[in-house]
């Protein structure tokens, strides 16, 4: 079992930047391919970014491509998501996932764990 802690989230103003982390414990970390995604009001939850095993491969939603750049690293069993350029719309929920497989995936349903998610508010 797989337990995932956000951290990071906070208000910043529009053009700006911000790092979140998720820290893995219980599992063997380089184990799991990861994923953010984010939720905000009355949305449905969305693909952000997804990294394989080793870092090598990832994978991200148009909307933040160039943008946001996802990372991990394995021996802290830690998971990053740098945010750039940020804008209002990308005001969110952000939670990070684990799959048990080694290859990247966009979809929700394909991740057996979850963080309890960090607020990321951007003001114009």
């Amino acid at each position: 079992q797989v337990q995932l802690v956000e951290s990071g989230g906070k208000l910043v103003q529009a053009g700006g930047s911000l790092r979140l982390s998720c820290a893995a414990s219980g599992g063997t970390f380089s184990a799991y391919a990861m994923g953010w995604f984010r939720q905000a009001p009355g949305k449905e939850r969305e693909f952000v970014g997804a990294i394989n095993w080793d870092g090598g491969i990832t994978k991200y939603a148009d909307t933040v491509k160039v943008r946001f750049t996802i990372s991990r690293d394995n021996p802290s069993n830690t998971l990053y998501l740098q945010m750039n350029s940020l804008k209002p719309e990308d005001t969110a929920v952000y939670y990070c996932a684990a799959r048990p497989y080694i290859d990247v995936s966009a979809r929700p349903n394909e991740y057996n764990y979850w963080g309890q998610g960090t607020q990321v508010t951007v003001s114009s």
